[in-house]
């Protein structure tokens, strides 16, 4: 009797967490999620209804100038933007988490004699750097890499030494050095033991660090800025942010010209800027969501 009142009394208190966790994550997901409402709901919505009343969550008075501003003035550009971003991200994603992870992987092995040096420069460059001007002296003059497919790639984005410390962490958490051991007396390379052992069993630090290279990538607009000036190599963020910078001058510019410029999508426009920028990744996301849920699946490691 008393062992079913306990076991009532648990039942009920794992029943309340459980409202409760819902809850806290119900609005966690709202605060995220009404951001995104918001700045759809502007770039959906004419200038002057913005000008006049401000945000709102829905449309007052619909309007498509601001895509129509964006894409018509600038469609072919766009196009090539956007192949070129897809194409550094997933390029620049691929080798950027095959170089992290191999670093990783032999920071974590305990029997590698160099581990304590390799470790020393690679946390150094995390509080430590040489600036912007050197950095692009060197990777122009030395890598000459102005106006090439590299200059999306090489400057900070190949290699990051945050993600270089997760992967060590958790390489030495979670794979155990039996494993390795038993690969090697079966006679197993380095490299047999890193790609049939240790990144099958790394899924969920792969995908997840992975996304956030990917999104990196994707949003990255400084190295094209300083390394691009061609306008038929320019990123997605780069023309984006061009446009930007183009429709905040035409707006100061309004009242000099006598109110010529004063129908423009201004406001609308800049919220247009950014659904085209975030759209692709919004649409992407939960196709590779289930990585991290399958990869959590076969993470486990069982002596």
């Amino acid at each position: 009797m008393e062992e079913e009142s306990i076991r009532k009394i648990r039942s009920r208190s794992e029943r309340i967490l459980l409202i409760i966790s819902h809850a806290v994550l119900i609005f966690m997901s709202f605060t995220a999620i009404v951001p995104f409402l918001l700045l759809i709901s502007s770039s959906l919505t004419s200038e002057a209804e913005l000008v006049r009343t401000g945000y709102s969550f829905w449309p007052k008075e619909w309007s498509i100038d601001a895509y129509r501003y964006v894409f018509v003035t600038n469609w072919k550009n766009i196009g090539r933007s956007y192949l070129i971003t897809m194409m550094n991200t997933v390029i620049g994603t691929t080798l950027s988490l095959f170089i992290t992870s191999l670093l990783g992987y032999v920071l974590s092995r305990r029997d590698y004699n160099k581990r304590a040096i390799l470790s020393f420069f690679v946390f150094f460059t995390m509080l430590f750097n040489g600036g912007l001007v050197p950095t692009y002296i060197s990777y122009t003059r030395i890598w000459h890499i102005k106006n090439t497919f590299a200059a999306y790639i090489l400057p900070g984005m190949l290699m990051n030494a945050f993600n270089v410390m997760l992967m060590k962490s958790y390489f030495t958490m979670n794979i155990h050095p039996a494993l390795i051991e038993a690969a090697k007396i079966d006679g197993a390379s380095e490299g047999t033991i890193y790609r049939k052992i240790v990144m099958p069993l790394s899924l969920p630090i792969l995908a997840t660090i992975g996304l956030m290279i990917g999104i990196n990538f994707w949003n990255d607009w400084q190295n094209p800025l300083y390394y691009i000036t061609k306008q038929n190599m320019w990123s997605l963020q780069s023309l984006l942010n061009r446009i930007l910078s183009s429709i905040q001058t035409l707006s100061q510019m309004a009242d000099k010209m006598g109110g010529m410029t004063a129908n423009m999508p201004s406001t609308s426009a800049r919220m247009a800027i950014a659904v085209i920028g975030v759209l692709p990744i919004l649409v992407l996301y939960p196709f590779f969501q289930k990585y991290f849920v399958k990869g959590i699946s076969l993470g486990g490691v069982k002596e």
